[in-house]
């Protein structure tokens, strides 16, 4: 794996860690994401809360 791409893993690694946290310290969070049908869904509400998960590491 190219070192661009591992950084790009490890940071996503890290928002889907800080956002996995905010479940269990922002009320309503983890029914909103548990409401959630399609990934796009649950990519667009991660974004809005400010973590960007939706790159894959290959991807640009």
């Amino acid at each position: 794996m190219p070192e661009k791409d591992l950084q790009r893993f490890l940071k996503k690694v890290d928002q889907l860690q800080k956002l996995v946290d905010s479940l269990e310290e922002v009320k309503g969070r983890r029914e909103l994401l548990a409401s959630c049908h399609t990934h796009d869904e649950v990519i667009a509400l991660a974004e809005s809360w400010g973590y960007q998960i939706g790159k894959r590491w290959g991807e640009d």
